[in-house]
């Protein structure tokens, strides 16, 4: 992402580890049933290598999965970036943030995750998500911060010349 001359980074993160619980645990049984199945029918040998094969299959997706989710708040900006192959970038101005929502279910709370969900002015569904971010409280204040910053540069712009 590319930063304009008087932008600052406030916040950067991916979604978490533990926000892929599900898809990690849903891998791990799946590798011990395969591999308990392949140590039946074939070999014990053959059963340790196909499960140690999906298990680390599972790890390398979530890991890609996470690794390729980008979310950055600016001064002047919400960033979401996301894709490996194909791109697909969110973005909206800091000053069109009307609202700003945590959410958490008891197991996300649990493994300290959660979902932040940003209203934005005159857009019909369009509005941003981060999800699966670490202490979302904290990015809900980095919003509150970026758009203090973002005023302040309105009333106090660098040149020193007042208001614009």
């Amino acid at each position: 992402m590319d930063l304009r001359p008087d932008e600052t980074v406030i916040y950067f993160g991916h979604p978490s580890w533990r926000s892929l619980k599900a898809f990690y645990l849903a891998g791990a049984l799946i590798a011990l049933v395969a591999g308990f199945l392949a140590w039946l029918i074939f070999s014990p040998f053959t059963g340790i290598v196909v499960f140690a094969a999906i298990l680390g299959a599972t790890i390398l997706v979530g890991l890609v999965r996470r690794i390729f989710v980008k979310y950055t708040i600016t001064s002047d900006r919400l960033v979401l970036e996301r894709g490996f192959l194909s791109r697909e970038i969110h973005q909206t101005r800091i000053d069109r943030v009307q609202n700003v929502n945590t959410s958490q279910s008891p197991v996300d709370r649990l493994f300290r995750v959660g979902r932040v969900d940003f209203d934005t002015a005159g857009s019909d569904g369009a509005d941003l998500s981060f999800e699966g971010v670490d202490d979302p409280p904290q990015v809900a204040a980095a919003v509150d911060e970026a758009q203090r910053l973002h005023a302040e540069r309105l009333v106090r712009p660098a040149d020193g010349t007042g208001a614009q």
